[in-house]
């Protein structure tokens, strides 16, 4: 499998494409005036407990308080108390150093947690963790061991607090490399302890990387051929650090300057465009319909115009199949997070229900957000979880329509004339007139002169006023006003 990471920069916008077998299968985006704030740690000040909810909002002066729950406390603080109140921890203008786990979405701000943790390359440090362990996707044991016995041998010697999480990319790397990597992460922490001490409250204290160096921190692991920057500064920046940090890399980086936008060789344009969309066609001529909102996103699969199986079953079990995998690229493309329903087409064979998940949890797999499956419900729907850490693709590029406001209809023009009849019967009763002006859209102008017009007649003859009607151009197709002439 050929994988490639393309690097668009158009100030003040940074893009990351991930290619798969030429294929996007994830993209993120960071602007200036959007920047994520998943990783910064803060010096906040309490600013309400709410016992009920074992929370609190802390002030780390952004424009909404952020929300810190009790279950987001380090091991270590729910160890040395041993409480369940929140109160026993917290109060009302006390100051405290937090980290974002979670960017503000909506109407929600941040979400927050005492239990800090700075990434680098190989290793994860949580300066108040009671124990060090290894990422789960390392399944050779005798490698886990190994890793685990260098941080051991690591804090030891160097009485170094809290614990490390060896990262996939740690995999086979030499000791002398961890140790190196460890001694950075506990050197960064000693220095993000000296800032809070001098600190004014409400402030940032460490920010988490730009996404371009980001990229090779998190993105970056044996298989990627080449990573693409259109940007001389930005490539320049990524060399730099590649080779303080992970000079291994170093040549994979590429400084890309040809005339061709470097997001159009793989037409990730088009893809974006595409992940924007409601419906996305299946290759077999079956459909998707995502429909995203704020408690949870639905994805219904549909057969569409696909009818090449030998019988029924073995039609839906092959669009099932295909949609499977689609959605789970979808999900990472579309950065779609929290609770996710899926309505595969009804299967009666406990095995192609079975095939279909398993499906469905490979190609999860391969996604770096963390996710979790349920078994097919009784009404043959699934449901799952993806964490989300940052806004979907659609609230990032998109904003709710001007016309409908984020419905994704209109009333007919016919609705709105049968609307503006009892509206002019409603006037024409309250107040003493003798003549009315109506303005509405051009569509709704023509439907009252042409297929109205005849009820538009008894009605001035039935309430004795003259009616003139007048198209306004600006106006949307929901939008009318009846003026007392």
């Amino acid at each position: 499998m050929s994988e490639e990471i393309l690097i668009n920069v158009t100030p003040p916008e940074t893009r990351v494409a991930v290619i798969e077998n030429g294929v996007l299968q994830e993209l993120i985006i960071e602007r200036v005036r959007q920047k994520g704030l998943v990783g910064n740690i803060y010096k906040g000040e309490v600013c309400r407990v709410l016992p009920g909810m074992q929370a609190a909002f802390v002030d780390i002066g952004l424009e909404k308080a952020a929300f810190l729950h009790l279950s987001d406390f380090s091991s270590k603080e729910l160890a040395e108390r041993a409480s369940e109140n929140i109160e026993h921890y917290l109060k009302e203008g006390q100051k405290l150093v937090v980290q974002v786990t979670k960017d503000p979405l909506g109407n929600k701000g941040a979400r927050l947690t005492t239990d800090i943790s700075i990434p680098s390359r190989y290793q994860v440090y949580m300066p108040y963790a009671g124990n060090s362990g290894v990422s789960q996707r390392i399944e050779c044991e005798s490698e886990r061991t190994r890793l685990r016995a260098c941080i051991e041998a690591y804090q030891q010697k160097h009485q170094v607090p809290g614990g490390f999480i060896a990262r996939t990319a740690a995999e086979c790397v030499e000791d002398v490399i961890l140790y190196s990597d460890m001694t950075f992460l506990h050197k960064l922490w000693e220095s993000i302890l000296e800032k809070s001490s001098k600190a004014k409250v409400k402030t940032l204290i460490h920010e988490d990387l730009p996404l371009s160096i980001r990229t090779l921190r998190d993105l970056y692991k044996d298989g990627i051929e080449k990573i693409r920057v259109d940007s001389k500064e930005t490539f320049l920046r990524l060399v730099e650090f590649a080779e303080t940090f992970v000079p291994e890399i170093v040549s994979v980086i590429e400084h890309y300057s040809g005339e061709r936008p470097v997001f159009d060789i793989y037409n990730v344009e088009d893809e974006i465009s595409k992940a924007l969309d409601r419906k996305v066609k299946l290759k077999s001529g079956g459909h998707l319909v995502f429909d995203q909102t704020e408690s949870m996103t639905t994805v219904d699969v549909n057969t569409g115009g696909y009818v090449g199986g030998r019988n029924l079953e073995e039609t839906i079990f092959k669009t099932n199949l295909e949609a499977a995998q689609t959605i789970s690229r979808q999900l990472r493309l579309r950065n779609l997070g929290g609770i996710i329903i899926i309505d595969f087409i009804d299967m009666q064979s406990e095995d192609h229900k079975k095939q279909v998940l398993q499906a469905l949890q490979r190609n999860l797999d391969k996604d770096h957000a963390k996710t979790k499956i349920t078994e097919v419900s009784a009404l043959g729907l699934v449901e799952m979880t993806r964490k989300r850490t940052r806004e979907s693709l659609e609230h990032i590029l998109c904003e709710p329509c001007s016309t409908c406001g984020g419905r994704g209809v209109l009333k007919t023009a016919e609705s709105i004339c049968l609307e503006i009849f009892r509206e002019i019967i409603r006037v024409v009763r309250q107040y003493n007139v003798q003549q009315i002006l109506v303005l509405a859209s051009e569509q709704v102008v023509e439907m009252l002169l042409d297929e109205e017009a005849d009820m538009l007649a008894e009605l001035e003859m039935f309430l004795k006023v003259g009616i003139k009607i007048r198209a306004e151009a600006e106006y949307n197709q929901e939008h009318y006003d009846v003026v007392l002439l």
